[in-house]
């Protein structure tokens, strides 16, 4: 059996040469890379204008794409954390011939006062050293106030944002994302808290959290938890359990909580956490990030087509679509909203088979195309080439036709030049 994997490598050569160009992140006039934008927010809650870091998936700013509506992301200390987490989700996506996880626009919020929105008590003195703290505190509540009423309004009518929502933080930040998972569980589908402050407040927080999920029901929500090495050198993670100075209280309090969750099974989180003994807290989020979209996004990676590339399988084009329609009902489910396989997904899948000499089965998902993406000119540019795998080069003069018809496709028309040219055709 040939992996089809390999195909799709190729596939992906022949569709980048046949795009006329990418999706508009290079800026001719400027000639700089842009990956996404800054928007505001004047929050009468907060009382003060909110800068956002917004990025939107390349595909929406194409009106053939189908749906229109992307999963958000939403991630705190936004310009530490915007850049990596775009360029991750990128690589992970349809848009780099990887179904890892969707594409997502990425909001990310930058602060202006940190330890006021992202603590959900007030303290008056420091849980260290003892001393009066000088900064603010305890805003934490009223800055989810300002996401649910003000924010997330706002991202959801001004870009194609659907209501499935990932909530991600680190440091104070994972603190937020916790008080959101027990006051706000309706807010978000995913959180995601990156070593999270849960010491905070002499570890009250931390008990009232532990009570919350104790007692409550989390169904459908999924929570994922990263913990650095915070530990002094010398020191293992079995040791922590035993020590009771300042200088573990940090990750003791993370481990309090993780352990916490692994013995309760009956709440309905989906729960997942990992040590990173290589990571202290600053390098943690990166690793945190990657892990937990591959854990909160375990049911979208395409999966069982080997088969339909072996010859001797005797698999059919009505298995073969059984199988993809089926996946992307069952993402369809866990969005909540209808969801179509990707465009440039379906093209590779299609250039795999062609190459391989199946082109039944090219052909059909050429069609599953044309179905989902009437007005995209390059999927008649690929049914095209599917014709001429087949010899029939009428048909395929039909196709780069309609492809030129749906728009400005330089690759079609040198392929109807050529055709016309052999054809004797004037």
């Amino acid at each position: 059996m040939k992996n089809y994997l390999f195909y799709i490598a190729i596939a992906f050569t022949l569709v980048n040469c046949q795009q006329k160009k990418d999706a508009a992140t290079i800026e001719k006039s400027t000639n700089q890379i842009v990956i996404g934008q800054i928007d505001s927010v004047y929050s009468n809650i907060l009382g003060e204008s909110r800068n956002i870091w917004v990025h939107i998936p390349e595909s929406a700013k194409d009106s053939t794409f189908i749906p229109t509506k992307y999963p958000v992301l939403y991630v705190l200390d936004g310009p530490g954390h915007f850049y990596s987490v775009t360029g991750m989700i990128k690589q992970l996506s349809a848009k780099n011939g990887n179904t890892i996880v969707p594409e997502m626009i990425i909001v990310a919020i930058p602060n202006t006062n940190r330890s006021r929105d992202l603590t959900p008590t007030h303290v008056d003195f420091d849980f260290f050293s003892g001393d009066s703290i000088r900064y603010d505190s305890g805003g934490g509540n009223k800055f989810l106030d300002f996401m649910e009423d003000e924010l997330i309004p706002h991202i959801e009518k001004t870009y194609p944002a659907a209501t499935y929502r990932t909530f991600v933080g680190h440091s104070f930040g994972g603190l937020s994302v916790i008080n959101a998972l027990i006051n706000r569980q309706h807010l978000f589908n995913n959180y995601v808290a990156i070593d999270p402050s849960l010491w905070w407040d002499n570890q009250a927080f931390l008990n009232v959290a532990d009570s919350i999920l104790s007692t409550n029901t989390f169904q459908g929500k999924s929570l994922y938890v990263g913990v650095a090495n915070t530990m002094k050198e010398g020191m293992i993670i079995n040791d922590v359990n035993n020590d009771t100075t300042l200088n573990t209280v940090h990750i003791r309090s993370i481990l309090q909580f993780v352990n916490a969750r692994d013995t309760q099974n009956d709440n309905g989180l989906h729960f997942g956490w990992k040590y990173y003994d290589n990571d202290d807290h600053g390098s943690v989020p990166l690793i945190t990030e990657y892990d937990a979209l591959r854990f909160l996004f375990y049911w979208y990676k395409m999966s069982g087509l080997n088969a339909f590339y072996d010859p001797k399988s005797n698999t059919t084009v009505e298995e073969l679509l059984e199988v993809i329609h089926a996946h992307y009902k069952n993402i369809s489910d866990n969005f909540g909203y209808q969801v179509h396989p990707p465009e440039q997904f379906i093209n590779s899948l299609g250039y795999g088979f062609m190459n391989n000499s199946m082109q039944e089965k090219a052909a059909a998902l050429f069609d599953l195309n044309i179905q989902n993406f009437p007005k995209s000119s390059n999927v008649y540019d690929s049914r095209g080439d599917c014709f001429l795998a087949q010899q029939d080069s009428v048909k395929a003069l039909e196709y780069f036709t309609k492809a030129l018809e749906v728009g400005n496709n330089i690759f079609s028309q040198e392929k109807i030049d050529t055709l016309k040219e052999n054809l004797k055709i004037e």
